[in-house]
């Protein structure tokens, strides 16, 4: 029984352990059964990795292990770790590995790598990767380009170049700069009056400084110091500003251009893009642009007392680049009080009163800019001026401060006012202000009256002589036509004249006013020119002198018509000014109107000669037609006295709302108001034919009777001198 017993219990355990191997792996972990062996597991080629970011698998046998990629690094310092206790962050190979880009590179770090960028005046190899030296010199040269000025030699350094200039030039301490040319003699002190030393110390500093950049150093870096040249500029024109006299200023351009030409100098020495200084006597701001190219862009520069807006094509200019630009606005504090006079010759400004009041009123400032047409802009600089107390009735004027020792606004207008500051638009550079009015400008009483009673006669005369040519037939023809149309002409620009040259408001209807006067009084003159061309016409042809109604009024209305659309599309602001809608005195467009009446006076010159000397010939002849040469002598006689009053009426008229102009005014006034009476008087009254045609008309109207009776009683003889006088009358109207 016992045998029995441990023979269970033996087969028991051999079943548990048949059991218990069943359950358990064939391999080790990291291996696989395949076919009944163990295999090694490739951990890295399952699905999910078991390694983090930026890490790189590696298989062994049985197990792992991982390494972040190049680039990054474990955050423990660990070469191998795994997915769970390791971490990779990105190395920054430019701090870790100094000097990796090589010489005159500069490294950039990325995510996982890095970049070398060579510096400037260098250029990446594509042999080692690394930076060598351009020859700025040499490939200038194979460009054909200029980068040292004609004057300037250029000599390559490492990673750069410097420019060599000849004595009289500089690059003002900019190695880089094209060399300018320098003229000092504009600092010469000889022409300052004796007792103003004060000006030739200031000169004499500025002269030095001239020539010590004139002579350039051999090593090519300049040792100009722009901001302390600044600084002694405005502490030596304290002096001269503190003690300049209020009486006399006849070295005050002296002053102002120095300065500027100071500041011209000065700018492109100054370190930094942007300066500004100040003194007790002046306030001043600077920018300056350095580089290759050409700047672009607004330009802004503000002072206590004014702002100047303008861009960097204007203070550059439009010639040759020297490698920098500048613009400067000097405030002067206290130079009013010393040119608050000079008024007399003011200049470029229309005033109405002949003898006008002014006093300055806001700070005396300069502008000034590398551009060396400064006085001829490509485009107008806009300056705001503060003014010096708040008036919102005065009258305002933009000046600037002439050669001539005056103040003078041509050039400079006045864009918009307030009460406390004006804005002028100017097409130069100089010294400005503004100018108040002291008294309202009225207008001549006595001039008015003239205009609008002699008008008025005139418009009734020329209605008498526009009846009489239209419904007068014994006088019809190609001339008649001509005075007709002339009359029509001269009656709407006489009509427009009187109803709104003085209306400028508003400014659409004032230039069309100042258009029609135009068109019509070209009208005028170019039937004036027509009258010319049939006179010739009669003396010289024979038969057919009469010209087509077509072409008359193709050339007397459609010529007018061009020279206006032509010039209100160059020239659209031109028409109407701030007191007359009339052409404006500026920017040349009172041309488009005296230019064709200087040829018409011209042309009619010519016909009139020629007339009158074939007049003369066939006077001479042997069997003149008399009747007819006295009636073209008639008529040629009133073409040249019509021509001499139109066109000494508009000589005045060119020197009409100038300055000192009141004679001219009056002259011009008076032949104005006139012409219509001058022309009734021509070509009515001193007429036989008109006159025998208003002598019947008024006769008719007063006694119908009487003249019925007069006219059946009247003797053989009387008839037929009167039906030899209607023949006679007929040969003139068929001329």
């Amino acid at each position: 029984m016992t045998d029995m017993g441990n023979q269970n219990h033996l087969l028991l355990f051999l079943a548990a352990l048949s059991t218990l191997g069943s359950c358990m792996p064939a391999c080790d972990r990291g291996f696989s059964m395949e076919s009944d062996k163990c295999v090694d597991m490739d951990e890295c080629s399952e699905p999910v990795v078991p390694c983090g970011d930026h890490m790189r698998c590696f298989n062994t046998k049985g197990s792992y292990y991982c390494q972040c990629q190049p680039g990054f690094t474990d955050i423990n310092g660990h070469i191998n770790v795994t997915g769970i206790d390791g971490q990779c962050i990105d190395e920054n190979e430019c701090l870790t590995n100094v000097g990796v880009c090589g010489h005159m590179a500069d490294c950039v770090n990325l995510i996982g790598s890095f970049k070398c960028t060579c510096q400037d005046g260098y250029t990446n190899t594509s042999t080692n990767g690394h930076c060598k030296d351009i020859d700025e010199c040499k490939e200038a040269e194979m460009q054909k380009e200029d980068i040292c000025g004609s004057k300037g030699a250029c000599k390559n350094t490492d990673g750069s170049y410097w420019c060599k200039c000849a004595k009289g030039y500089t690059n003002y301490g900019n190695a880089r700069t094209p060399c300018s040319e320098l003229d000092c003699e504009t600092f010469e002190a000889g022409s300052v009056p004796p007792y103003n030393a004060g000006l030739a110390d200031l000169l004499s500093i500025m002269r030095n400084s001239c020539m010590a950049l004139s002579h350039p150093s051999t090593s090519g870096e300049g040792n100009a110091d722009g901001d302390a040249l600044l600084e002694k500029l405005l502490t030596a024109s304290e002096s001269v500003l503190s003690s300049m006299d209020t009486d006399t200023s006849e070295d005050m351009y002296g002053l102002l251009s120095t300065m500027e030409k100071s500041i011209r100098l000065i700018g492109p020495q100054l370190k930094g893009n942007l300066t500004r200084m100040g003194s007790t006597e002046t306030d001043v701001e600077i920018t300056v642009h350095r580089g290759r190219s050409p700047p672009s862009g607004l330009v802004r520069l503000k002072t206590e007392n004014a702002t100047l807006d303008t861009d960097w094509t204007t203070a550059a200019g439009t010639g040759s680049y020297p490698g920098f630009a500048m613009a400067a606005l000097l405030s002067y504090k206290n130079l009013e009080r010393s040119v608050n006079r000079s008024f007399d010759q003011l200049q470029g400004f229309e005033k109405d009163d002949a003898e006008p009041t002014f006093q300055i009123f806001s700070r005396v400032v300069s502008v000034v800019v590398s551009n060396p047409s400064a006085q001829n802009l490509s485009h107008p600089v806009v300056i705001t001026l503060r003014h010096l107390q708040e008036n919102s009735e005065a009258s305002f004027v933009c000046a600037y401060w002439n050669d001539g020792d005056a103040w003078s606004a041509d050039g400079c207008h006045r864009q918009h006012s307030n009460a406390t500051h004006t804005v002028c638009r100017c097409e130069h550079l100089s010294s400005f202000a503004v100018l108040m009015a002291l008294y309202p400008v009225e207008q001549n009483f006595a001039l008015q009256c003239i205009t609008k009673i002699g008008l008025i006669i005139s418009l009734l005369c020329l209605s008498v002589c526009i009846l009489t040519f239209k419904f007068c037939r014994s006088i019809q023809g190609t001339r008649t036509t001509i005075h007709l149309h002339l009359c029509i002409c001269l009656f709407i620009a006489d009509l427009i004249f009187v109803a709104g040259i003085s209306q400028t408001k508003p400014e659409g209807g004032c230039r069309f006013i100042a258009a029609m006067l135009h068109i019509f009084f070209m009208g005028v003159f170019a039937w004036m020119l027509l009258e010319g061309v049939q006179l010739y016409r009669m003396v010289v042809l024979v038969f057919n002198v009469t010209i087509k109604p077509l072409y008359l009024f193709l050339f007397g209305y459609g010529a007018p018509l061009v020279i206006v659309i032509v010039s209100a599309i160059i020239r659209p602001d031109g028409y109407g000014t701030e007191k007359l809608c009339w052409l404006s005195l500026k920017d040349g467009l009172i041309w488009s109107f005296y230019g064709p009446v200087c040829v018409i006076i011209f042309l009619n010159v010519f016909f009139f000669i020629v007339t009158v000397w074939k007049l003369a010939q066939k006077i001479s002849s042997l069997n003149p037609d008399l009747s007819k040469l006295n009636t073209i002598k008639t008529f040629t006689v009133t073409a040249i006295a019509q021509m001499c009053i139109l066109g000494l009426m508009w000589v005045f008229g060119a020197f009409l709302f100038r300055e000192g102009s009141t004679v001219a005014e009056y002259i011009f006034t008076i032949l104005n108001s006139l012409q219509g009476v001058l022309v009734f008087i021509m070509h009515c009254l001193l007429s036989r034919q008109v006159r025998e045609e208003y002598y019947n008309f008024l006769s008719c109207l007063c006694n119908r009777k009487k003249r019925y009776s007069d006219f059946s009683s009247t003797n053989p003889s009387s008839s037929q001198s009167r039906a030899s006088r209607s023949g006679q009358n007929t040969g003139e109207s068929q001329i």
